[in-house]
């Protein structure tokens, strides 16, 4: 984003209409000044993703990053259009930039707040005015970045003589801004965050106001001082995150006499534990249980339900575990060694606990989380993580896997999508534990009679229960298990289905063992080796006989047919593709129409509807904003075609690897919010060292072709090794994973940073005139490509969207091909 900056006016050195001050000499104030705002944009940009996770369901990394570049793309037009003015005022318009970014960035905050303009994402198609307050909330975030990239920009123009020193502060404070948002969220609750940031720019704003006593300095100063004053105020009292009404949290507030217990800040994302006298959970509990159940207290992150705490100890709450579908793997045989993966709130460990496991580990990547289950919330469920059986790692579950070489009788999964339904809402998460690779990672961890184990809600039409049945059986025909359908049991309550994958295949006596548990508390067997059709569907009835037809279609060789076929995307995941809960089929929207209504689909999948929508209106507001202003001038250059594959394929290049490498290093870091700041503060930084160097690249015909060539033959590389790389070194530590990432990072972003600067030099020397469109080209389809890269990631997976980009970059590879 920033780097750009440093191309167009470096390009300008070489034009005639460079105002005599360019060559003034920039004090230190002001490089501090630029470096301030700089961080401020990157850890606003940041702050924005963490806040838009807990309102709704999705982090919205694609759109956040759009609208920053949006204000990057659209500044770049304005200096084109307005530069002779912009930089005769620049001694008082730079302050004013500054103190009014910084304001902005306070203000819009409690804006998007507001009832007229909140959005909710399950409510698009119910209600469609909340489309356009989708859009009125993305122009809300776009004024603070558009405010701060004019800043920035006249800094490059009027000082390009001391451009090094100038860029070294923009690069330095943007990989400030992203280390200072990291440690920001474990200190801050997320609403006062950007009110914290917001004081930055007007800081950097007031620092560089004259020191002359005229009246206009002196009105700057009081419009500095209130800016400041209305940047604590939002400190001291910060806008109200209204959640969706229908987050979980929401919804759990609603019970007679709930009440928040405690509130924990997590760089997950705020911890809240929430009782009501009322509050009741037992999933997958048997029909046949008549005890009572005791009231709870449920624990949620970001608004989204985690789990509630278990009593272990107490005899009249162990049917919680004993009679549910849960507790498959333990009738079937004795399990002493086990390990939890993402044990959220210790569900599963008590339930280990309560049948007499005597070594249990459990894993948890949220440390908050596991202090507060240590120490404030205790109590509340008999010191689970105090038990000398229990040993907790802090660990992202797959890097625990890859570095551990223990052995166990069980490895259990948290359970997989939710009650009633999601709608898609989660169909963006990148679900990395329920990946194909993710099982076949588990397998080796297992005794030769040990077994997985997983469940799910019954969602309706069938979507998660076959997804997670298809990446079982393609897992074990990975591992060359010939027969799958003899290692996978699973058995139906009225709400949940229980999947158990085990190493060895079933026994008589395992069989017979799950055969006597359902007969007892009237759980439907779904899947055994010998199953008669009649055993399906004994106590449970399903409105839609075909699940049982599409589960042994799984398990044959009319497995593609039936992936081709089915309404619904029920491929396993993968970690190129890793969005378990996205279902949606573009050419099945017609069929469930006519079955459902038009009405009806939406609910279906809510969230990749929503990506689309968003990328729509990114493709009209960045066509409004950066390239219409510009028709105005008109273009009448001789190098439409090259001005267009030039710059637009390196402004998509850019951008798809930009979004690659935020997914990738989702799963190396463990956290959305720390792979976008790793991604975004590398790039800027090395990026801008490519800029930097970009005037040796002029006239240089050759030194273009090998460029490209590199940058091409890199993506090439990266496409096929850098996901294995990372998993190869997922166990290091946190340091040495970031010095990873610098290097792979480094080389490409290097090279991904010259080619603009390069390019604009060309058109100086050439054509002027096509500068701003140049600008405008490149700044729109940038804006776009955030957005569609994600849809084409979901689509194709992400190796496709990284070969794209090489083909993107294919583009001005030929044309520097055709230049003189």
């Amino acid at each position: 984003m920033n780097e750009r900056f440093i191309g167009m006016h470096n390009s300008s050195i070489s034009s005639n209409d460079l105002p005599s001050s360019a060559g003034n000499a920039i004090k230190g104030r002001l490089l501090l000044s630029l470096g301030i705002l700089s961080a401020a944009i990157i850890a606003f940009q940041l702050a924005l993703m963490q806040v838009l996770s807990i309102v709704q369901w999705h982090h919205f990394a694609y759109m956040v990053i759009s609208v920053a570049l949006l204000g990057f793309g659209a500044a770049g037009t304005v200096l084109a259009l307005f530069r002779q003015w912009l930089l005769k005022h620049i001694r008082s318009l730079l302050p004013v930039l500054m103190i009014s970014c910084g304001i902005t960035m306070s203000l819009v905050m409690y804006l998007s707040q507001l009832s007229f303009i909140r959005f909710d994402s399950y409510l698009l198609f119910a209600n469609y005015t909340h489309i356009g307050r989708l859009l009125l909330t993305y122009l809300l975030f776009f004024i603070p970045f558009l405010l701060g990239a004019l800043a920035i920009g006249l800094i490059f123009d009027h000082y390009v003589a001391a451009i090094g020193k100038v860029y070294f502060a923009n690069l330095l404070g943007s990989a400030v801004g992203g280390l200072l948002l990291l440690a920001m969220l474990w200190f801050l609750l997320p609403g006062r965050i950007p009110a914290f940031i917001s004081c930055l720019p007007v800081i950097a704003g007031a620092m560089i106001i004259p020191k002359r006593t005229d009246p206009s300095k002196q009105i700057l100063r009081l419009f500095a001082f209130l800016a400041f004053i209305i940047c604590i105020v939002t400190i001291v009292i910060p806008p109200r995150l209204h959640l969706s009404q229908f987050k979980d949290l929401s919804k759990a507030l609603l019970l007679p006499d709930a009440e928040i217990k405690m509130e924990k800040i997590s760089p997950y994302g705020p911890i809240q534990a929430v009782s009501s006298p009322v509050m009741r959970y037992a999933p997958g509990l048997s029909l046949k249980a008549d005890q009572t159940i005791d009231a709870g207290t449920a624990v949620f992150i970001n608004g989204d339900w985690l789990g509630v705490l278990a009593r272990h100890s107490k005899a009249d709450t162990a049917f919680l575990f004993h009679y549910t579908s849960f507790d498959l793997p333990y009738r079937m045989a004795e399990r002493k060694d086990v390990l939890v993966l993402q044990a959220g709130t210790g569900m599963e460990v008590a339930h280990a606990l309560s049948r007499d496991a005597t070594n249990i580990v459990a894993i948890e990547p949220n440390a908050i989380l596991i202090n507060a289950l240590q120490h404030e919330l205790a109590p509340g469920n008999d010191s689970l993580f105090h038990r000398s059986a229990v040993i907790v790692h802090n660990q992202e579950p797959r890097i625990f896997l890859r570095a551990d070489t223990s052995y166990y009788d069980l490895i259990s999964l948290p359970m997989a999508g939710s009650f009633g339904g999601s709608a898609g809402l989660y169909s963006l998460h990148e679900q990395f534990l329920l990946t194909k690779e993710s099982f076949a990672q588990m397998w080796p961890r297992l005794k030769e009679e040990g077994a997985i184990s997983i469940s799910a809600w019954m969602d309706y039409p069938f979507r998660h229960s076959l997804k997670l049945l298809a990446t079982l059986v393609e897992v074990l025909e990975q591992l060359n298990v010939r027969q799958p359908h003899q290692h996978i049991a699973a058995i139906r309550s009225w709400s949940t289905i229980s999947f158990v994958i085990t190493k060895q295949p079933l026994t008589e006596t395992a069989i017979q063992n799950i055969r006597n548990f359902c007969s007892q508390w009237q759980f439907d067997p779904a899947l055994l080796p010998d199953l008669q059709p009649e055993e399906k569907a004994r106590y449970h009835q399903l409105q839609d006989s075909s699940f049982f037809q599409n589960m042994d279609s799984i398990f044959s060789t009319g497995r593609s047919a039936l992936y081709a076929g089915y309404d619904f995307n029920i491929k396993p995941a993968t970690d190129d593709r890793p969005y378990f809960a996205q279902f949606i089929r573009w050419k099945s929207l017609p069929h469930l129409a006519d079955y459902f209504g038009n009405r009806s689909i939406p609910f279906l999948e809510i969230g990749y509807l929503l990506v689309v929508i968003t990328l729509i209106q990114i493709a009209v507001v960045s066509f409004v904003l950066v390239l219409l202003p510009l028709f105005g001038r008109g273009w009448k250059g001789k190098n439409k075609g090259e001005v267009l594959l030039y710059f637009g394929g390196i402004g998509l290049g850019y951008m798809f690897v930009e979004m690659v490498f935020i997914q990738h290093f989702v799963l190396y870091l463990g956290h959305p919010v720390y792979a976008a700041a790793a991604v975004i503060t590398a790039l800027l930084l090395f990026s801008g060292f490519g800029s930097f160097i970009a005037g040796y690249f002029n006239g240089k015909r050759k030194a273009l072709l090998l460029l490209f060539t590199t940058i091409i033959l890199l993506l090439v590389i990266y496409a096929a090794v850098l996901m294995p790389l990372l998993q190869r070194t997922m166990q290091v530590g946190l340091p040495v994973k970031l010095l990873i990432v610098l290097m792979l990072t480094a080389p490409l972003a290097f090279c991904m940073g010259i080619p603009f600067p390069a390019g604009l030099t060309w058109l100086a020397r050439t054509e002027a005139a096509e500068i701003p469109w140049a600008w405008g080209l490149n700044g729109c389809i940038s804006v776009i490509s955030a957005a569609l890269a994600t849809v084409i990631a979901v689509e194709a997976g992400s190796a496709m969207v990284m070969w794209l980009a090489a083909f993107a970059y294919c583009l001005p590879l030929f044309v520097c091909s055709r230049l003189k």
